[in-house]
């Protein structure tokens, strides 16, 4: 046995050595403006919030507060730069600025990674292996695009919406923008964009890819804020498109705003995933899945697999072997590459999710959480499961948006179903089976946009992405993502 003093002895279990990503190489500013016309500026109003490291709760910088008026100038900007270049422009040579905008991100790839794990606790291996690499390939993507529009819609002349005001959530801060912007400009729009307030950072280093990418001034401005910036944004009049991410009470206040205009809008909002496991599927890949869907991303995705629905003469093993794989999980610094369970994004979030706890054994629902240590700073919640629960049950209906697990049981395919369709939302969806006959009948049933046989939480920027019902409004990604940012006429 090695002596080493990085692992303890065999009756307390083995540690991983820790494996801390540096942060040298990233640059932070003490505070940061808003983004508008090509050039960082001060907001109309000297007013600025702090933009806090979950997992320490020390403050990371300072971001501009954007009032109306800053807003209506951002909106200006994007006005000008439309009608005076970027419309103007030929596909070919918008594409040639998307390219850049992707290799540059490419190239400040282990920045963006970093930045966004300390700015919204999320582990480093997923910024590092699924956000940035997505975002850049969002940019790659659509810049082929770009001089193909008329090949995507045949008999159609495909003609840009104008300015596009577009407002993204906290989980997935770059990815959500790239999934944003990049179709946006592809389609020849200018956009005015506003991150969350707690997830700002990798916009403002975004805002420094469109510089250094020489993008013509006002192509793309970026707002910083909360609630009211958002509200500047929909309801200003020279906005011809809103495209929201978030949750879906804010999306029907949009929709609301929207009612009786003539703009545009796309919302994808919240979800309550069902991941079905069926007798026959392999038991320790479909483990792994849900793993995968719900704790290595801290239940931070609206597509989450937050409902495990399982065959019951299968479910006594899944939810053994589910909790023995509970008890490996990592949770801890976002920067340490062992982590597999970085920090709940805020107070206020880990607030939310400790009331649903409390909500699930309330309603008479089993807990169990696994043993892992937390750190005694920051903002943390043990991987969870409720077993023993019922349809009807808030945990089974309720988005939490946390590493929360609601276990089910089916006897047959229709009662699966049934369980799966049986809620508001209807984003995304699993299937774990052998048989190709079940997997075509359950998702040609499921009502969800996006649905996932023998894997889940998968994306491509070629595949296009929304929901049903309350999980939103229109479809993102892939050749749909381009039709929702142009009219098309006969």
């Amino acid at each position: 046995m090695s002596t080493d003093s990085t692992k303890l002895a065999f009756n307390d279990g083995w540690q991983y050595a820790p494996a801390p990503e540096s942060t040298d190489h990233i640059q932070i500013d003490d505070h940061y403006g808003l983004f508008i016309n090509g050039e960082f500026v001060a907001p109309e109003i000297d007013r600025y919030f702090e933009s806090i490291n979950p997992a320490t709760e020390k403050p990371l910088s300072n971001i501009a507060l954007a009032s109306e008026k800053d807003v209506d100038r951002a909106v200006k900007a994007a006005r000008k730069a439309y009608t005076g270049v970027w419309s103007k422009m030929s596909g070919a040579d918008r594409g040639k600025y998307l390219f850049r905008i992707a290799r540059i991100m490419q190239e400040r790839a282990r920045e963006f990674a970093t930045i966004e794990s300390l700015d919204g606790g999320k582990p480093i291996r997923e910024s590092r292996d699924i956000d940035i690499p997505l975002a850049a390939a969002h940019f790659f993507y659509y810049a082929g695009w770009a001089d193909k529009l008329e090949y995507a819609f045949p008999a159609r002349t495909p003609v840009s919406l104008g300015v596009v005001g577009q407002i993204i959530p906290w989980n997935f801060p770059l990815l959500m923008a790239a999934w944003k912007i990049a179709p946006a400009l592809a389609c020849g729009n200018t956009v005015v964009l506003k991150p969350a307030e707690t997830t700002s950072l990798t916009a403002m280093k975004l805002a420094e890819v469109f510089r250094d990418a020489g993008l013509p001034p006002g192509v793309v401005n970026i707002v910083t804020g909360a609630g009211p910036t958002g509200a500047a944004i929909v309801n200003h009049l020279d906005v011809n498109k809103v495209a929201f991410t978030g949750s879906t009470e804010v999306g029907k206040i949009i929709q609301r705003s929207l009612a009786g205009t003539d703009k545009k809008y796309t919302l994808e909002l919240g979800g309550k995933a069902a991941n079905i496991i069926f007798a026959d599927a392999a038991i320790d890949e479909a483990v792994e899945g849900i793993v995968n869907g719900i704790f290595f991303n801290q239940g931070h995705v609206c597509c989450a697999g937050s409902r495990l629905l399982v065959q019951e003469s299968v479910a006594d093993e899944v939810v053994r072997k589910l909790r023995d794989r509970m008890e490996t999980l990592i949770i801890g610094d976002p920067l340490d590459k062992n982590t597999d369970i970085g920090a709940i994004n805020s107070a206020g979030q880990l607030e939310t999710i400790e009331s649903y706890l409390s909500i699930g054994q309330a309603e008479g629902a089993e807990m169990y959480q696994s043993d892992c240590s937390v750190p005694d700073q920051g903002y943390w919640c043990r991987p969870t499961i409720f077993t023993g629960v019922s349809q009807s049950n808030r945990i089974v209906q309720e988005e939490i948006f946390g590493p929360v697990l609601a276990i089910q049981t089916f006897r047959t395919l229709e009662e699966g179903l049934t369980k799966a369709n049986n809620t508001p939302y209807g984003l995304s969806g699993g299937v774990w089976t052998d048989k190709g006959s079940k997997v075509f009948k359950m998702t040609q049933k499921i009502r969800a946009g996006v649905i996932w046989a023998n894997t889940f939480n998968k994306f491509d920027p070629t595949s296009p992405f929304g929901g049903y019902k309350e999980s939103g409004v229109g479809r993102e990604g892939g050749m749909h993502g381009l039709g929702a940012y142009l009219k098309l006429e006969a």
